[in-house]
């Protein structure tokens, strides 16, 4: 509780600044991978959403729909971050 404040990355981990500290370390060792299963689980929620609105089920359709964007907005961020990275390597 009294610990001093260390700003030092754990053993394994490159150093991360800014938004970045938000990606969970197991996510950040995997960044390409979890970027594509985020796209891919946004476009099953895609797809859910579109079918929600063809039965006129505008509630669960604007869940769904919600949740996608947020699933590909996480993925194209995360692969950004991974091109990024590997570019500066």
């Amino acid at each position: 509780m009294n610990a001093p404040h260390d700003d030092t990355p754990r053993k394994g981990l490159p150093p991360r600044s800014g938004v970045r500290r938000l990606i969970s370390p197991v996510a950040y060792r995997h960044l390409r991978g979890f970027g594509i299963t985020h796209l891919a689980g946004g476009g099953v929620q895609a797809a859910a959403g579109v079918i929600c609105l063809w039965y006129e089920a505008d509630g669960w359709a604007a869940f769904f729909l919600s949740l996608a964007a947020l699933n590909l907005a996480g993925g194209t961020w995360y692969l950004a971050i991974d091109r990024s990275a590997s570019a500066q390597a």
